[in-house]
């Protein structure tokens, strides 16, 4: 493509590329010029202005934007494109999910040519319906054939959405005291798997006490069991990760480098994954068990290396109802 200022004579046929006013008719940057365009701007006396033209081997914008964004979803599900405008083109989620992302192939993608390129929402970000998961975005009117081929090579496979794959989740909770009231908490871990599709089946009660609690694990109906003890959970070796060991099940993780969310923990018993939530999971706003509990519902796999991870981009942003701040209020950010 050929960018530049020219001659009015020399520009028929290429792309304006910044917005002419002539004689009090605007000319919009992107319209493709044509006669009647040209002799608009000499009756305003204008002799030259910026244009891109395209070469043989040039794909223009919107084409182009086409075809990634058609690259990008030729081997997934529950994904979607827009129409391609003004060399966009939006991938959206069709249901809920989470977001599996093919880091090296899209960053070999974006390494092409600058003119190229595709961004995303952050690995393993939770989605919704009709929720923006990437844009394709051609920054020139137009890039040549072969770097387009090589992008949309490396695009094929690239992303996919992750369906929830385990639907009934039980919910147990420990308490101190009996008869406390958990109903806040509830509705918050409730309208987190609502929007995952894995409804709340069971909440069990119990004392935090290892029998009781050893009782209900092994009483879950549900694929997923979720923890939420009455006193938080402070070593390998506490009521909830002891008795998920006595009732039979595996602890994998103690601990996670998110805040809010240090004391999750993560095992499994007969098949079925256990994730034992921080307190913080009584609050709607985003914490670590988030970044777990969406995987785990989705069928991806959590290893404790992949908690390890998480530390990096794990510091959440602070809430105003956080009982012990990271910082006092009137210090510099």
């Amino acid at each position: 493509m050929k960018f530049g200022q020219r001659r009015l004579k020399d520009c028929v046929g290429s792309i304006l590329a910044h917005s002419v006013d002539a004689n009090g008719t605007r000319l919009r940057k992107g319209v493709l010029l044509d006669d009647s365009h040209i002799a608009l701007l000499a009756a305003a006396h204008i002799p030259h202005i910026t244009v891109a033209t395209l070469e043989t081997d040039d794909i223009e914008e919107n084409e182009a934007a086409r075809r990634l964004g058609a690259a990008l979803l030729e081997r997934t599900t529950g994904l979607s494109a827009s129409i391609a405008a003004t060399g966009r083109v939006n991938i959206i989620s069709d249901r809920a999910g989470i977001a599996v992302l093919n880091e090296e192939s899209l960053t070999k993608l974006n390494d092409i040519n600058p003119m190229i390129s595709f961004a995303t929402v952050p690995p393993y970000h939770q989605m919704h319906g009709s929720a923006l998961l990437g844009t394709v975005k051609m920054i020139s009117y137009a890039v040549p054939e072969d770097d387009l081929a090589k992008a949309c090579s490396f695009a094929r496979g690239a992303i996919s959405l992750a369906h929830p794959e385990r639907k009934t989740v039980t919910l147990i909770i420990t308490q101190i005291r009996e008869g406390s009231d958990e109903s806040k908490g509830i509705a918050a871990i409730s309208n987190r798997l609502a929007a995952l599709e894995s409804p709340l089946i069971e909440t069990l009660t119990c004392a935090h006490r290892l029998d009781p609690l050893v009782d209900a694990i092994t009483a879950a109906k549900g694929e997923v069991i979720l923890i939420l003890t009455g006193s938080a959970t402070s070593d390998p070796l506490d009521v909830a990760p002891a008795a998920l060991s006595l009732a039979g099940g595996r602890l994998t993780r103690f601990g996670m480098p998110v805040d809010p969310g240090n004391l999750l923990f993560l095992g499994d018993i007969a098949d079925k994954p256990v994730i034992g939530l921080p307190g913080c999971a009584r609050s709607p706003a985003l914490n670590g068990a988030d970044k777990v509990l969406s995987r785990v519902l989705c069928g991806v796999p959590v290893s404790s290396a992949d908690i390890a991870g998480m530390g990096v981009g794990g510091l959440l942003k602070e809430i105003p109802t956080r009982p012990r701040p990271r910082q006092p209020s009137n210090d510099p950010i």
